[in-house]
């Protein structure tokens, strides 16, 4: 039995988008577990977030505006949602950073309050992450059985980070790996095969200020036209070009924005 002295509900968010302020939830799922060892109660609702849902938001969880437009709104469940939670505690993951916020602005739209100061918040991804560090000593005592030494030294990180590679080619050896599509791959075959594995192709810079759109077009990933395409726009707002190229971005954004006014103009 877990150590429990308050109530804790673990719940999780499906939304119009990532956008914490502007986009709305879609789908809520929860499971309350209970201080005084009663049976976990589980609950799940749909919701018409009342704003077009994105089409990278439908594409990992499936809804349309249309499978939701005769779903209640969250004003309309806001109360009986408020009152299921009660005093709990609130858990989830990734949870602190975007369901905790997301599902508060929510309720604050709905004119309920829900006060977190007095919650205990606990996000089971945090501990993974500090349990379980991402960091260059953590993978080399995981990979490759070192401790390491001179830590921050660029010779010693560079040899570190060899023993590494070597180390997860050995383990992974025969390893598969399934996309969230459900296709199988071998990623350590050949070195074409590692390459692919580690490549991202959801942006096109370094920095992730571009992105690809659901058709493969470039979007902007940043500021008041996220989510929109980059060369549409410049078509209805040239001086965004211009602010782009005399602002601190890098060097390969302004040359793709550049490529691709250019390709928009000669199209």
């Amino acid at each position: 039995m877990l150590p429990l002295t308050n109530d804790l509900v673990f719940f999780d968010l499906e939304a119009t988008g990532l956008n914490i302020v502007q986009d709305r939830i879609c789908q809520i799922g929860l499971v309350k577990l209970f201080a005084d060892g009663s049976p976990a109660e589980e609950m799940e609702m749909k919701i018409n977030p009342q704003v077009p849902i994105s089409e990278e938001a439908t594409a990992i969880h499936g809804m349309t505006n249309e499978d939701l437009k005769n779903a209640p709104t969250f004003a309309e469940i806001a109360r009986d949602l408020y009152d299921y939670i009660g005093d709990a505690d609130l858990a989830g993951y990734n949870s602190n950073r975007y369901d905790v916020p997301l599902l508060q602005e929510e309720f604050y739209r709905a004119g309920v309050y829900l006060d977190t100061s007095r919650r205990r918040l606990i996000d089971a991804q945090q501990i993974f992450y500090r349990m379980e560090p991402r960091t260059l000593s953590a993978a080399l005592r995981f990979y490759a059985g070192k401790t390491m030494e001179n830590a921050h030294d660029a010779l010693a990180d560079v040899r570190a980070t060899v023993d590494i590679f070597k180390g997860q080619l050995e383990m992974y050896a025969d390893a598969e790996y399934v996309d969230d599509d459900g296709k199988v791959h071998h990623p350590f075959t050949d070195m074409d095969a590692v390459a692919a594995f580690c490549q991202d192709d959801r942006f096109l810079d370094a920095t992730r200020r571009l992105k690809k759109g659901p058709d493969g077009t470039p979007q902007f990933n940043f500021g008041k036209y996220s989510g929109q395409d980059v060369a549409a726009v410049f078509a209805k707002d040239p001086s965004y070009l211009k602010w782009i190229l005399s602002k601190d971005f890098s060097t390969e954004v302004k040359a793709l924005v550049k490529v691709i006014n250019e390709q928009r103009r000669s199209g």
